[in-house]
């Protein structure tokens, strides 16, 4: 039965060996994957940060407000000045509506309505 039970434990363990093989290249491979998608990862966060220094460097307002003085004939662009900026006060918001009125605040209520024959 010793015997019996030890030829059987030898493919059991040959297939376990096998399965621990294949994982550990599996493993591997994925762990090259991960390293080569951090090394993109980097290049693309390095040239995110050329691009918005770039971006930073063409929108000083310097250079802008020269531009807007080349194009004035044909954009029409005035620098921008307090005054043109208005109050809060000036903003009108919308009227809140009653249910049952109309939009310009005419006509009858909910219950009126349910209260007539």
């Amino acid at each position: 039965m010793r015997n019996f039970l030890l030829l059987l434990s030898l493919p059991a363990l040959m297939g376990l060996i096998f399965w621990a093989y294949r994982e550990n290249y599996s493993t591997q491979a994925e762990v090259g994957q991960l390293r080569d998608l951090q090394t993109e990862v980097g290049q693309l966060k390095e040239s995110l940060g050329v691009l918005n220094a770039e971006w930073a460097y063409l929108n000083r307002p310097d250079r802008l407000r020269g531009l807007a003085d080349i194009n004035f004939a044909r954009l029409g662009l005035l620098p921008l000045t307090p005054e043109q900026f208005g109050e809060v006060a000036q903003v009108s918001y919308p009227v809140a509506q009653t249910p049952g009125l109309a939009p310009d605040g005419t006509g009858t209520t909910i219950a009126a309505l349910e209260a007539a024959p």
